[in-house]
C-alpha cells in the first residue's frame, strides 16, 4: 500500500511537470531564419502585426510599421504574421511586393493568448516582456498612433 501511494505521488509530480513544460516559453520560427519567443522575461516588448497582400489598409500601414521598427528597434520587436498562412517563396514574394522590412513569423502565435483568428485586418497585438498580451489594436496603425500608445507602458500595465 505504501509503495502504491509513493507511485501515485510520483505520477502526480510527473504530470505536473509535464503540464508546466507545455506552458513553457515556446520558440516561433522567423521567415528569414532565427526564432522569437514571448514568455522569456526581457525588457523588450513585442508588437505583432497581422497583414495580407489583398488588404488595402495593410498596404498603407506597412511603411509606418517599417519606420517604427527601425526607430524603436531597441525597445520593441516588431513582427509580422501573414494572415493567409503563405510560406516559402510565396511568403518571400508577398513580403517583397509589400516592401515589408520587419521580421515575419512562419506560424501564428495567438493561441498563446487564447485569441481567435482576426475578423478584421490589419490587427496588431502588444506583448510585454513577460509574454502577456497588453493591447489588441484593430485597424490600421500609424507611426504616431503606435508611439503614442507605447510611450507610457504604465497605461498598458507594464
Amino acid at each position: 500500500m505504501r509503495l502504491r501511494k509513493m507511485f501515485l505521488k510520483i505520477r502526480l509530480v510527473a504530470l505536473t511537470l509535464l503540464m508546466m513544460a507545455c506552458q513553457a516559453d515556446q520558440d516561433f520560427a522567423l521567415h528569414d531564419g532565427g526564432s522569437a519567443s514571448f514568455g522569456a522575461s526581457r525588457d523588450q516588448w513585442t508588437v505583432i502585426n497581422y497583414w495580407a497582400v489583398w488588404c488595402a489598409p495593410c498596404r498603407h500601414e506597412i511603411p509606418e510599421l517599417n519606420r517604427f521598427a527601425v526607430d524603436y528597434r531597441d525597445e520593441y520587436l516588431l513582427l509580422g504574421v501573414n494572415f493567409d498562412g503563405a510560406t516559402g517563396a510565396e511568403l518571400s514574394k508577398q513580403i517583397q511586393d509589400l516592401g515589408i522590412e520587419f521580421k515575419n513569423l512562419l506560424e501564428d502565435p495567438r493561441t498563446l493568448w487564447k485569441l481567435d483568428r482576426p475578423d478584421v485586418l490589419p490587427e496588431t497585438l502588444i506583448i510585454d516582456g513577460e509574454g502577456q498580451l497588453r493591447h489588441r489594436l484593430v485597424g490600421p496603425q500609424t507611426y504616431e498612433s503606435l508611439v503614442g500608445l507605447l510611450k507610457d507602458k504604465v497605461n498598458l500595465g507594464g
